[in-house]
């Protein structure tokens, strides 16, 4: 009975998150094949600190001084840790939340923009507040909306600039996070070929 429950849960979990059945009772895909391929928990979190060094730098240099300014982020892979430690709450990334936190108090508003879909709004934002990112407005895919994700992530920094933030930089580990134009730099994380979507 343990094992049909946590069968069932995996189910609806999956189910809940549109990524279909579990693989216990799917046939393996490229993507879950890629994936199996990420490097060493170890490795990734050198690679995100290297890029998180360079983002904290440039912002120590470009926060201080007037003006509404606003850092964005992607979440899955970017801001929680999905693809190793993906739970009820997702951890946070260590040095990314160290960044978020210090361009938080040096003034810069923080946004997350994600390709999650609009459903899963408020167990996204719960996450990442409750894991200790400020959260000052989350842009997930709207309902019934198909566009390329690289649209979806632009209109969302556009609506950001709509509000008078001006964006310093955009933060994720895929080009479609960071495509599109509508931030002064661009922070990438790796993704290992896709092996971490």
């Amino acid at each position: 009975m343990r094992v049909l429950r946590s069968a069932l849960a995996g189910m609806i979990t999956v189910a809940a998150l549109g990524l279909g059945a579990p693989a216990a009772l799917a046939a393996p895909t490229a993507p879950a094949r890629i994936a199996a391929d990420k490097p060493p928990y170890e490795t990734w979190i050198r690679d995100v600190t290297a890029v998180t060094t360079q983002l904290s730098a440039y912002l120590d240099g470009r926060l201080p001084g007037g003006g509404k300014k606003a850092v964005v982020f992607d979440i899955d892979n970017t801001t929680l840790e999905t693809a190793y430690n993906f739970g009820i709450p997702t951890p946070a990334i260590p040095p990314v939340l160290a960044a978020a936190k210090r361009a938080k108090q040096q003034g810069a508003a923080i946004f997350f923009v994600t390709n999650r879909p609009y459903l899963l709004g408020l167990p996204t934002e719960d996450n990442l507040k409750r894991v200790g990112y400020p959260v000052d407005g989350l842009y997930l895919r709207p309902w019934f909306n198909f566009d390329p994700t690289e649209k979806v992530k632009t209109d969302a920094r556009i609506a950001i600039e709509k509000l008078g933030h001006t964006i310093v930089a955009n933060v994720g580990n895929n080009t479609w996070d960071l495509a599109g134009g509508h931030a002064e730099r661009t922070f990438k994380f790796p993704d290992y070929d896709g092996a971490l979507d």
